[in-house]
């Protein structure tokens, strides 16, 4: 005890004013009790006084007629329970009784005083439980309204009641602890309940022994602790639901299975109490007979607060304060100070662990413990301390500021200290990058390679560092431990950068060919459209192998059940990897055949064959010169130090470097198959771009593909204008022989066009020019007079190369003319017969002879209808139709269908232009428009309703 240092962490309440129990209370004071912000004290004439905080008087009212033994204030409702002396009503009965008191409920108004309202009132002693003097007494709120009280007496035994007591719903029983013939030994000086769960104990305390009974037993089971007990008011219970004991050599603890710590504290205990944690001790000194009042703090070892005291006669816990009330009616309220005053006092004495444990045995805030594990950290610090300090500072991980704690050991010297700092702080996983940064670079200065290791390659599981992986990274390469940074990336499943760091640290291009080939098909095409291009660089076979793999389908898979189209549709395109060939178009037309050589319905075909065709007609097998745009404006954004013109010049210099002009005829040869190939006949757009084909084709000269391209496309003019470029004479012929015949297809307006050639051509060209005329004359593509005017620009052709050309068509006129001469004449003559019948109808009249019907052939009789055109029918015969002959009927109205049908026609103004078109001679087309009278004189209106109205008028008789 005299080891223990002595603080002042509690303080008086109140210090310059008289604290007494007031005046009201006058009587001696019997017993108290405290709860729900109130304390109770009763005294020996039977009255019970309430005082509020400041120990101010409330009111008092009359308990007991006589004195009042024991009080309990209880916690759960405010109810007031009582032990004390009534009137003894007849010998056979005890004047003590037990009285419960609801302080919420008061007497009706009118009454005289102020009392409570008293809801039960019990004998205590009864025939099957004798009266003896009571020692104790102690009650517990089981479960309200139900109330376990408990009374002991000085012949060791314990009296129970339980039940509701204002319902007077109650049982008793009886408890013995010692049945000893000195009364003095065996009385009941202390108890205290046990509640854990469903078990409730009790613990009691005689000067000889300590018991605990099983109340949940029945009969309740007793077991002895101790043979050695305590006498009365030096038993009191912990929050922990401890007994504690005081005896003049020591402070003993009991649980349910014994006795527990004991704590050496000479001298009499005359009063015990537990406050918060604190335990509470008034201690009689035998050598200076003065009370001293302690307050220990167990868990750290120190006296928090010690006073002389007068002589106390009863201790209190209320409103946060410890009461004392001495013999002499004063009282003495003592308060705990805040926290922060008493680690303030700790601080000035430098006593910087009693302040941690005290920190930590209040249960303050983790940031109220990291402070002060700062400040002890800081003193340690300043005494140069610094493992000492570290280690303080490591316990305010994840409340102080880590770079606080970094900028004090950043000195070479303890490079240790902060290495162990910075790897608590990411075994906690609160480590920036910065902090990652630091402390593999205080690893790799210390050339700690164990520890390296740890720090690395003791993580479990994928994605569970507590480190930033790219920092970590980042660090190892810079310091040359490329295998650590290579652990770190395929641990963290980073494939890129275990990628670079295999082709741009180490070169081992194999190894990292292998790597790519054990991704995942997504992974891998990330991976390769990264690092391709150093891969096409040193390992173009490898590397092709590779994307062949991620690009062609798995025939095993479409076999299984799924479709070509749709599984190719998952496979990466070809297009995706293209731009990793910037330097090496040989290594991308190899790819791109073997590609297509192997998958003929993939998505990008049209893309394949477009930078095909570029690789195949170039002259110098450049890389296709959009994808290279593409790639420079790419290391532009990218921010790469290769500038345009750096990238130029080096694809210049590679391209210069490798030998093209030997294989040029057969990559033409190439070129043209793709143009046919990807052009099948059932298709009407090619494979490929042909805006793109035509370009390259002639920026680059060659004449067989444009050829193909636009014979493909029917731009036959282009075609023959190809030849006449190239003044191939016989070829242009040949050209318009095989796409000038319109009986398959052709166009006989190239012979036009090819006679015009030869007529502005300024040389000889006699014998092409007759060649010529006869595919004209054959087809009849132009009249004699436009060959004239054509032929007539060439000062080299003379007459003769048209002579029998011109007699042949001015016979062939001569003989239409005699035609259409004797046709004119014919229809003439039919013109004027058909005027004479229509004059003859309209003036003479007719005479029907017939004498038979013409649809039944009987003989006719009246009634009859006779028609112009001289049938003659029984009007049974005709029905409800005497308008029209049913004879002639048929033949009218398809003449009059085709008419009506010729009007709607010459609407068509699309239909009438194409048949100009098309037809040799469009003038005869116009011609036969007006002959039919369906191109007439416009008309304002209608003409439909009088032609219709004519007709019927004369349809009938």
């Amino acid at each position: 005890m005299y080891q223990w240092r002595k603080f002042d962490f509690f303080e008086e309440k109140n210090p310059g004013k008289s604290n007494r129990v007031p005046e009201e209370v006058s009587a001696r004071i019997g017993c108290c009790s405290s709860g729900r912000g109130k304390v109770v004290i009763g005294c020996n004439d039977g009255t019970v006084s309430l005082l509020d905080r400041g120990l101010n008087f409330n009111y008092a009212f009359q308990a007991h007629s006589s004195s009042v033994l024991f009080l309990q204030q209880l916690k759960q409702r405010n109810f007031l329970v009582s032990v004390g002396k009534d009137e003894q009503i007849s010998p056979q009965q005890s004047a003590i009784c037990l009285k419960v008191f609801d302080l919420d409920k008061m007497q009706p108004e009118g009454s005289s005083t102020t009392i409570p309202d008293c809801i039960g009132i019990l004998r205590i002693f009864t025939s099957q439980f004798p009266e003896a003097k009571i020692t104790s007494f102690l009650v517990l709120e089981e479960a309200p309204p139900i109330l376990l009280i408990a009374i002991g007496l000085d012949n060791g035994c314990i009296y129970c009641i339980k039940g509701d007591i204002g319902r007077e719903r109650i049982s008793r029983f009886k408890l013995q602890v010692d049945n000893l013939s000195d009364k003095s030994q065996s009385s009941i000086t202390g108890l205290g309940f046990r509640v854990d769960g469903q078990a409730l104990q009790l613990f009691a305390v005689t000067p000889a022994s300590v018991s605990l009974f099983s109340l949940q037993d029945q009969p309740p089971r007793r077991q002895t602790l101790d043979h050695i007990g305590s006498n009365v008011n030096s038993v009191t219970m912990s929050d922990r639901s401890e007994l504690i004991i005081g005896r003049p050599e020591a402070v003993y603890f009991y649980e349910i299975d014994g006795r527990g710590p004991c704590w050496a504290f000479e001298g009499e205990k005359k009063f015990l109490g537990w406050f918060r944690g604190y335990l509470l001790c008034v201690i009689a000194d035998q050598r200076n007979g003065k009370n001293t009042f302690n307050v220990y703090d167990l868990k750290n070892r120190l006296i928090a607060h010690s006073i002389v005291v007068k002589e106390v006669t009863h201790m209190l816990c209320e409103w946060g304060n410890i009461i004392l009330i001495m013999s002499d009616k004063s009282a003495l309220c003592i308060g705990e100070k805040d926290m922060e005053s008493k680690l303030d006092m700790l601080f000035k004495k430098n006593l910087y662990t009693v302040a941690i444990n005290l920190v930590q045995s209040q249960q303050a805030d983790a940031a109220a413990t990291a402070e002060v594990l700062r400040k002890y950290g800081d003193h340690l610090y300043i005494k140069q301390d610094y493992d000492e300090a570290m280690a303080q500072y490591i316990h305010t991980i994840g409340h102080l500021e880590p770079s606080y704690v970094i900028q004090k050991f950043l000195d070479a010297q303890r490079i240790y200290n902060l290495t162990n700092y910075l790897e608590k702080l990411h075994e906690k996983g609160l480590a920036s990058k910065d902090h990652t940064t630091l402390l593999l670079n205080c690893y790799t200065k210390l050339k700690d390679v164990e520890k390296l290791n740890i720090f690395i390659k003791s993580e479990d599981g994928v994605g569970e560092h507590k480190f930033d992986v790219e920092t970590a990274i980042r660090v190892c390469r810079a310091a040359n431990y490329h295998e650590h940074a290579m652990y770190v990336a395929k641990k963290a499943g980073r494939h890129e950068l275990y990628l670079k760091i295999l082709l741009e640290d180490l070169g081992r291009y194999d190894e990292a060919l292998q790597y790519i080939s054990s991704l995942e098909p997504s992974q891998a095409g990330m991976t390769v459209k990264e690092y391709g291009k150093i891969l096409i660089k040193h390992k173009p076979v490898e590397t092709i192998e590779i994307l062949m793999r991620l690009c062609t389908e798995d025939k095993e898979s479409v076999n299984q059940g799924a479709s070509s189209d749709a599984y190719l549709s998952m496979l990466p395109s070809p297009v995706d990897f293209l731009n990793i060939f910037i330097h090496h178009p040989q290594s991308l037309m190899d790819f791109l055949e073997r590609y297509t050589n192997k998958v003929k319905d993939s998505p990008a075909q049209v893309e394949i064959h477009n930078t095909l065709l570029e690789l195949y007609l170039s002259n110098d097998m450049n890389f296709p010169s959009t994808l290279q745009a593409n790639y420079i404006e790419g290391l532009n954004l990218g921010g790469t130090g290769m500038s345009r013109a750096e990238s130029n010049g080096k694809y210049v210099a590679d391209c210069k470097d490798s030998d093209k002009e030997k294989d040029r005829p057969e990559r033409r040869d190439k070129g043209l198959c793709l143009l046919k190939s990807a052009w099948p006949s059932e298709l009407e757009h090619p494979l490929y771009d042909v805006d793109l084909a035509i370009i390259l084709c002639e920026m680059n000269v060659f004449n067989e593909g444009l050829l193909y391209l636009y014979e493909k496309m029917k731009l036959y003019k282009e075609v023959i204008a190809c030849y006449m470029q190239a003044h191939d004479h016989e070829g242009l012929i040949g050209c318009c022989k095989r796409l000038g015949d319109s009986g398959k297809g052709g166009d006989p307006s190239l012979w036009a066009d090819l006679l015009k050639y030869f007529g502005e051509l300024g040389e000889d060209c006699s014998k092409e020019v007759k060649e010529v005329l006869t595919y004209i004359e054959r087809d009849d593509i132009l009249p004699p007079i436009i060959v004239l005017q054509m032929l007539s620009r060439n000062p080299c052709l003379t007459l003769s190369v048209i002579k029998d050309y011109i007699a042949r068509k001015l016979e062939q006129e001569s003989k239409l003319i005699e035609e259409d001469r004797r046709a004119i004449e014919k229809y003439q003559e039919d013109t004027s017969a058909m005027r004479k019948e229509v004059q003859d109808l309209r003036t003479n009249a007719r005479i029907f002879q017939l004498s038979k019907c013409t649809a039944c052939t009987f003989t006719l009789d009246l009634p009859a209808v006779h028609f112009m055109c001289m049938h003659s029918f029984h009007q049974r015969c005709l029905g409800d139709n005497e308008k029209e002959c049913p004879e002639c009927a048929p033949e009218y109205r398809s003449v009059l269908e085709t008419k009506r049908s010729l009007e709607q026609n010459s609407k068509d103004q699309e239909q009438f232009f194409q048949q100009v078109k098309s037809s040799k001679d469009g003038f005869s087309v116009i011609a036969e428009y007006f002959g039919k009278g369906i191109i007439s004189k416009t008309t304002n209106g209608p003409i439909s309703a009088p032609r219709s109205g004519s007709i019927s008028s004369s349809s009938g008789l």
